[in-house]
């Protein structure tokens, strides 16, 4: 009888990356929305729940101008856990009635308005995010290359890089309301007149 191995760390993470999209981000706390752009402008509608217990998420996005729904289930992760910078994410484009019969996992769900932002020749993400996390806005930069992502530096409209903070990761934020990460800010002396 043969036996099969998985092969050593490198192996699996080599096989990982095979199917998944290595995303290079930074993430970045701010005290309101940055020069030039308001709550009507132009932006999409997030509605993401978190499958308890996993790393996957589904997620349902609305063009609110054009009437137009997209839904996918996503897994994404950090392979060091110590680095959300560098994460691994896959995802499967679903039909309505598909994500209807996966919804039944629905129940850790966070809400949030994200607005394309450019700002000297770089696009951002900026997340207003809604109910429970009223008053949080983060911005989100992507990278194509570990050295342009670890030489970068952040904008003046930033109030504090929050790359590597799990609080503001998205399997965290669905269980905080805004005053208790503007709690935990102050508790840290980090808050410095942030709006979360």
């Amino acid at each position: 009888m043969a036996l099969h191995f998985l092969g050593t760390a490198a192996d699996v993470t080599a096989k990982r990356e095979k199917y998944a999209r290595i995303e290079r981000e930074r993430r970045f706390l701010l005290r309101e929305l940055p020069p030039g752009l308001e709550r009507k402008s132009p932006h999409t509608q997030i509605f993401d729940n978190y499958i308890t217990g996993t790393r996957l998420r589904l997620r349902k996005i609305r063009e609110p101008y054009r009437r137009e729904w997209t839904w996918k289930l996503s897994q994404k992760f950090a392979p060091d856990p110590t680095d959300f910078s560098r994460t691994l994410i896959s995802n499967i484009y679903l039909s309505q009635s598909e994500y209807e019969q996966l919804a039944v996992f629905e129940g850790n769900e966070i809400r949030k308005n994200r607005y394309p932002y450019l700002h000297e020749g770089r696009t951002y993400s900026i997340d207003v995010f809604l109910g429970m996390l009223w008053g949080l806005i983060l911005a989100e930069t992507e990278f194509e290359t570990d050295e342009e992502m670890d030489t970068f530096t952040p904008p003046d409209f930033v109030a504090l890089e929050v790359t590597n903070d799990e609080m503001f990761t998205g399997g965290a934020l669905v269980h905080l309301t805004s005053d208790e990460i503007r709690a935990e800010l102050q508790r840290r002396g980090e808050l410095k007149n942030t709006q979360a």
